[in-house]
């Protein structure tokens, strides 16, 4: 039975995590753990672990048809991991962490997070916790105006485990990029996994510590 939220079809802001600015928008759809919204020009696909605030708007807006959803019916309950299996091969914005946004395709999804495929950091594995907020583009659309030949979809250079903590754990002896390399510190070899922390050998020889909790992304240079 779908989630019937009092504020369904009005124009909202929300607060999410890591993000300042409030993302507002008509409330399409509200499940049991990800909302749907439409800005005017597009969806925006939001895990609700990551929902801070949800209230109605004080802006004023122009009326817009909602056109038909990209992933889903309308009366199709919706899922996150639903709408990662639909979203599989269709050129997509990702927000995940810092001011960063990375575009392209996800290709593959696991237990407990996804493989993403980037022509700018090629294959990304994310972490399920912490993906912010995913928005589907048109399917005429991709990236940076790329040709099929010139951005097609590869399959992950490394064998995929079925949860994020195997997949680290088989990276370990590799130089890899944690957070899309938004801190220098989270660049380097993957040392040792030691219970909830991981070691990372940075490029001055140092050792960082950090905790598998807050890994969002990996990914091979």
């Amino acid at each position: 039975m779908k989630n019937r939220h009092p504020l369904l079809d009005q124009q909202v802001e929300l607060d999410i995590s890591g993000k300042v600015a409030a993302i507002r928008g008509k409330l399409i759809e509200f499940g049991q753990d990800i909302l749907v919204l439409h800005t005017g020009l597009q969806f925006i696909y939001v895990p609700l672990i990551h929902l801070q605030q949800l209230r109605l708007s004080n802006h004023k807006y122009d009326p817009f048809e909602v056109p038909e959803l990209p992933f889903e019916a309308y009366n199709e309950t919706v899922s996150y991991r639903k709408i990662l299996m639909n979203a599989k091969g269709m050129f997509s914005e990702l927000y995940i962490t810092g001011n960063q946004s990375i575009h392209g395709y996800v290709t593959t999804v696991m237990n407990d997070y996804f493989v993403f495929y980037s022509p700018i950091y090629h294959t990304v594995m994310v972490s399920l916790h912490h993906l912010k907020y995913l928005i589907p583009y048109n399917p005429d659309v991709t990236p940076y105006k790329l040709t099929p030949e010139q951005f097609p979809l590869r399959p992950s250079p490394v064998t995929l485990s079925r949860t994020f903590d195997q997949q680290l754990r088989k990276l370990m002896g590799e130089f890899v990029v944690l957070d899309l390399g938004e801190n220098s510190n989270k660049t380097g070899v993957l040392k040792a996994i030691d219970q909830s922390m991981l070691e990372l050998s940075t490029a001055s020889g140092a050792s960082v510590f950090l905790h598998f909790d807050h890994v969002k992304t990996v990914h091979l240079p």
